[in-house]
């Protein structure tokens, strides 16, 4: 066989493992966030998707624990330039990150969810269990200090992995890897 139709094929090859590689990466998404009435005023509700890769399981699985970043911001847009140019800015009036920690407790098979802010540890027997209950996000109230007009006023939420919450020895592979970059893009709520 000829030189050019092996380096032909070594090329196809690498192409085709390089697409399916590219293809496999996982990215969490968000569906169903829209804000409620209640009260005096708003709430949020969304789930929020959380397909893992296999690398990030497998080092769950072998006690190492994985930290979870919900972004929410509350944001008016208004125009830099004029009413006819396509750019705005956006003054953000409040934002915050709610963090989550799994882990997997081997000894008792149990996957144990603890929420950061307040310390509330829930266990779970499976990971699509402890996954569909951290991606649920029910009657989230929104601070009522700020007026929202909900003609002008964004609330967008955005969830991803804290890589720089691994164990120190992982964190520069995982920065490298599109496994461990898994993050979803800012949605829009829908307001009643």
């Amino acid at each position: 066989m000829p030189v050019y139709a092996i380096v032909k094929k070594s090329i196809a090859a690498f192409l085709l493992l390089f697409c399916l590689n590219s293809q496999a990466a996982e990215h969490f998404y968000i569906d169903n966030a829209s804000i409620s009435k209640r009260g005096n005023g708003y709430s949020l509700n969304a789930t929020i998707h959380y397909p893992l890769s296999p690398r990030v399981i497998e080092a769950l699985e072998n006690g190492v624990p994985i930290t979870f970043l919900q972004h929410f911001r509350l944001s008016e847009p208004f125009p830099v330039i004029g009413a006819y140019l396509p750019w705005d800015w956006r003054e953000t009036h409040w934002s915050t990150v709610i963090s989550y920690q799994l882990r997997y407790h081997a000894l008792s098979e149990q996957y144990i969810l603890l929420a950061m802010d307040t310390d509330k540890r829930r266990n779970f027997p499976s990971l699509n269990s402890a996954l569909d209950t951290l991606g649920k996000i029910e009657q989230l109230t929104l601070p009522p200090k700020h007026d929202i007009n909900p003609d002008t006023t964004l609330l967008e939420i955005q969830s991803e992995l804290d890589i720089h919450a691994l164990p120190t020895p992982m964190r520069p592979g995982a920065l490298i890897s599109d496994k461990w970059q898994i993050a979803s893009p800012w949605v829009t709520a829908s307001w009643p």
